[in-house]
Order: C-alpha cells, then structure tokens, then sequence
C-alpha cells in the first residue's frame, strides 16, 4: 500500500519516530524494539530477533525495506545449507558453452581461465547479492538463522563483520552499499557467542491482550469490536495450554480474517469451532481445544 508523506528514514532521529513510521506500514512496536531498529539505522550493525514463531520477526523486514524503499533480499536457512545455495556458485554451462566459443581463439590457458571465472559466469545468491547491490543498501534478512548448521553460523562472521565475501577466482568483494541486515532465530539451538557479539539483540516475545488486539484492528481496521475481543481472548487462553504449536501473532490475525470473511460479527459455538483450522494447526490441540472450551 502507498504511504504519502513519509518521513525519510535519514531524518529519523528518534525510537518514537521510527513508531510512528512503522504504524503508517500497520507494524506495531514498542519503545525498546523501536530502539534495537533505530540502533540498526544508526549504527548499521546486525540485528538479531529470537523469539516464537509468529510473533513478527519476519516481517519487520519486508516493512522496514518499505520503509527505506529498498530491496529486501532474503536468505531463508535451513540445515544443510551451503555457500552454493547461500553466497554463489559458477554457472557450469554456460562456462563450458564459454569454453566451446574459446577454441581456436588462440588465447592462453590463462586468459580462457580469466574470462569463464569472471562475473559473467557467477550466480550469485542472497548474501552476494547484499554485498553486489549498486543502487543503495538493501536490506538483508537471513531468516531462521537457528536452523542452518554452526559450520554456515562461522562463515558468516566474515560478512558480518566487514561486510565483504572472498571467492578463490575472482578475490575479495567488498560491499559497496553496507546491507540493513536482520537475522531471526526461533531458538531451536543456542547460536555462538561469536555471531552475537556481532549483532544487536532483541526478543519479540508474544503481546499482552491490550497490544495484540491493537496489532489486529491495524491489519482489520473494520473488525467487530466484540469479535476483537473474543478472537484475541481465546488466543491468549491458547498459550496457557501444553500444545504442540502455539499461535502466533500471525495466526491470531488468520483467524480474525477467516471469521469476518465468513460475516461473524461475534463469536459463537458454530464460528469457533468450524474455524479453529485458522488458529491451530494440529488436529491434537484442535481437539484439546474444543474439549476445553466449546462446551464454555
């Protein structure tokens, strides 16, 4: 959606601005999140965002991009990845097509060598892209960085800490543009102490009623005011109990959505129980669930 009359972020000299911008892109934070962003701006350092999922740790980064308008890159991990899926790797065809135009050309084993390890023939995948971007920094997400294996966690202490990647062929590539960077853990393993000490830090833990029914209005400004309360009060009831996923913030606003698109204005036995798939997303805690508090 197109936000008329932004501030530019470079005149943003305050948390309480950086509130009142990000409420224009319907994100809600308080003061100390506002502040770890600002930090970020500032500073340009890493940002570091563990908490449960769903909670909005992602999404910051697609709002802050907009709010810079600049590119999000995006690196999702996961375990197993490598720097051939994460930073870059050569584009084997068309270097042996490369080769095929070469013969006869009469050049050196060098100068052929030269020529199909050129940039050319890179593929350069998101953290290359962040270092490569020419235009104005992006912003850098490296999502989930909890999942991918502590052999991944080292390499990135390189790019984290002078913003620039080594490849053998072609040497050190330094950012031109240092990337707006936000990495998110869930917290399934504990990162290095390495890796922190290079980032600032935060954690969005779930909101207290009062905030995440504001966090709802914002993305349903027409929402039922009962029907607000009682989405966003069962939620907060669902946290309380032993299931085998929480909801997040994300799936308060799904079920909120799938409520007033079937035209509830207030919730009933029928509405929670033919919606519940919206909020939880295991038959287990849809069944604990309806034993606990259909019946209510």
């Amino acid at each position: 959606m197109e936000v008329k009359n932004r501030k530019p972020v470079q005149s943003i000299s305050s948390p309480r601005e950086i509130i009142e911008a990000l409420e224009k892109h319907q994100y809600v934070a308080d003061e100390e999140f506002a502040t770890a962003l600002f930090l970020l701006l500032r500073l340009r350092k890493p940002l570091l965002l563990e908490g449960p999922p769903g909670v909005g740790k992602t999404e910051i980064a697609v709002v802050l991009s907009q709010l810079l308008e600049t590119r999000l890159i995006r690196l999702q991990c996961y375990e197993g990845l490598d720097i051939n899926a994460a930073v870059y790797e050569w584009n084997y065809q068309k270097q042996l097509l490369g080769i095929k135009l070469q013969e006869g050309a009469g050049l050196s084993v060098e100068e052929k060598a030269h020529h199909i390890f050129s940039q050319e023939y890179l593929l350069m995948r998101p953290l290359l892209q962040s270092i490569m971007e020419k235009r104005k920094a992006p912003v850098l997400l490296i999502d989930e960085i909890d999942r991918s294996d502590e052999e991944f966690e080292a390499f990135l202490l390189e790019l984290l800490s002078v913003f620039q990647i080594s490849i053998p062929e072609l040497g050190t590539l330094k950012a031109k543009h240092k990337p707006y960077v936000i990495l998110t853990s869930n917290r399934t393993r504990e990162l290095s102490d390495a890796l922190k000490r290079r980032c600032l830090y935060h954690w969005i833990d779930y909101p207290d009623l009062e905030k995440e029914m504001l966090i709802v209005n914002k993305r349903l400004p027409g929402i039922e005011q009962l029907l607000l309360q009682q989405v966003v009060g069962y939620v907060q009831e669902f946290r309380k109990r032993k299931l085998e996923k929480t909801p997040g913030v994300s799936e308060t606003i799904d079920w909120a959505e799938s409520l007033v698109a079937l035209g509830y204005r207030e919730m009933n036995a029928k509405a929670f129980v033919q919606t519940l798939g919206a909020v939880l997303k295991s038959v287990d805690d849809i069944n604990q669930v309806k034993n606990e508090f259909a019946a209510s």
